[in-house]
């Protein structure tokens, strides 16, 4: 019996560390994402789409709009652990530290904008190959 007992709490013992430990790696994959720069283009979003409330009704908006990011960051934290290993995170998170980190969280997002913009115009040439070969 005292067997049983022993075995059904190192179990225990062993869930518990683990699910801490997979608690902390999702927070620090949170933090990770929010050192990209992808925080700050949230709250744009939010600033942005909430020009289309009436002002007497904005600052719910907001506090509503600030309450469904939790979620987001959960699923995107999903989705960055499923491709990268905790040490890698924290990697990361080290080098978003850096200046060349801050530097790279800055510029990401009009970088990912500019760079959208030159695809779009590139795949706007190719189907006029395209449409050229199709004669």
């Amino acid at each position: 019996m005292k067997k049983i007992l022993f075995a059904c709490l190192f179990v225990s013992v062993v869930n518990f560390t683990q699910a801490q430990e997979n608690s902390n790696y999702k927070n620090e994959t949170i933090e990770f994402l929010k050192m990209t720069g992808a925080g700050a283009a949230f709250e744009n979003a939010i600033t942005q789409i909430g020009t289309m409330v009436p002002e007497i009704n904005r600052a719910a908006y907001i506090k509503e709009a600030q309450g469904t990011l939790g979620g987001l960051y959960n699923k995107l934290a999903e989705l960055y652990m499923s491709e990268f290993t905790h040490d890698e995170v924290k990697e990361l998170i080290v080098f978003y530290k850096t200046d060349l980190g801050k530097k790279l969280a800055e510029k990401q997002l009009g970088l990912t904008q500019k760079a959208i913009s030159f695809g779009q115009t590139w795949g706007a040439k190719v189907q006029e190959v395209a449409q050229k070969h199709m004669q």
